[in-house]
């Protein structure tokens, strides 16, 4: 037996921001004993993303809530110490999307949601973002629904964020001029000279109506990438193009609001335009995800797409690092390291 530590959530939220009291961490024995097909990995790295916030809250979603008093999950990256499985060594990294959030596990080595993290092939935090989850999202998402064009405007909400930093610079590679809305001079700075964005807009300016006016008063808006809602959509579109196309991947600002949202009705955009706007989540293009996965690789050991990274340590760093999410204080992908490689 093993002495681990977990963190579990607490209570469901009804209601409002989560809060350090939703959640526990627990320490239990683990039995390392080895069933059939069943490896042991040490946790390297655990993702911290906010659709886990759907998760915490009871009601039909698309994937069921968590249980109160387990693990909480998310993509994460660990390391085999035993194993009992043919597809495994000892020493392999491997990677799923529903890791829990846990020091050490035992599971089963042929869950087809499992496969080999190559610290050749890129470094172990990419197989969370641009090579994980993450990146699927924004590459699918974007090719599948916005279906960019060369010389087409896309404008990227949360452009700074782990998904819209993606989406941004896969559209630059296509030849789209892309242009960025995020919540501070920092990361407009970091989306124009990093990823080189075309425009940068801080929406927590007060003429950032008229700063997104402005940026797409000659091209209009030809792809929409909705991460966010609320009125910073409001603001994009009346700018519209015919046939614009909006891939909608998250309302992050509605996630803990308590009361419904409400704001200007959109489907008067949408008819005047004849826009399309399709709502998605990544595993619906689980088919898509080699080919995305090759592309994303190689484009990335090009030089030609970055992968930012938000590292924090300890697993004491885990639940506050999941609240700053909606703080909007970090670049890139969150991520936290549970231990050494």
């Amino acid at each position: 037996m093993t002495k681990v530590k977990f963190i579990a959530l607490k209570n469901y939220i009804k209601g409002g921001y989560p809060q350090e009291k939703d959640f526990e961490t627990k320490e239990v024995d683990l039995d390392e004993t080895l069933g059939n097909n069943q490896i042991l990995v040490k946790l390297i790295y655990i993702s911290v993303d906010p659709y886990v916030r759907g998760r915490m809250s009871e009601g039909k979603s698309y994937i069921d809530p968590f249980k109160i008093g387990e693990p909480i999950e998310c993509g994460g990256v660990g390391k085999i110490e035993k194993s009992n499985c043919s597809k495994w060594k000892v020493g392999d990294y491997i990677a799923n999307n529903q890791f829990p959030w846990k020091e050490k596990f035992v599971t089963d080595g042929n869950n087809p949601g499992c496969y080999k993290a190559d610290k050749n092939a890129a470094p172990l935090p990419c197989y969370l973002s641009l090579l994980g989850m993450t990146g699927m999202t924004a590459y699918c998402g974007l090719t599948e629904i916005g279906e960019p064009k060369k010389g087409e405007t896309l404008v990227v909400s949360a452009g700074s964020g782990a998904v819209g930093q993606i989406v941004g610079q896969v559209g630059k590679i296509i030849g789209c001029r892309v242009i960025g809305i995020a919540g501070s001079k920092e990361k407009c700075d970091f989306m124009t000279k990093e990823l080189r964005f075309d425009v940068g807009i801080n929406y927590k300016s007060p003429t950032y109506k008229d700063d997104i006016a402005k940026a797409v008063e000659k091209t209009g808006v030809d792809i929409y990438w909705e991460n966010v809602g609320g009125e910073i959509t409001d603001a994009v579109l009346p700018h519209l193009n015919k046939y614009a196309r909006i891939p909608l991947c998250g309302v992050i600002s509605s996630y803990n609001k308590t009361e419904l949202d409400v704001g200007p009705r959109i489907q008067i955009y949408l008819l005047k335009s004849s826009a399309k706007m399709q709502g998605f989540i990544v595993f619906n293009y689980i088919d898509k995800f080699p080919a995305a996965s090759k592309q994303l690789a190689e484009w990335y050991n090009q030089g030609k797409i970055k992968d930012q990274h938000s590292i924090k340590k300890g697993l004491d760093q885990v639940v506050p690092s999941f609240l700053s999410l909606f703080n909007s204080d970090h670049l890139g992908k969150m991520i936290i390291k549970i231990a050494d490689e």
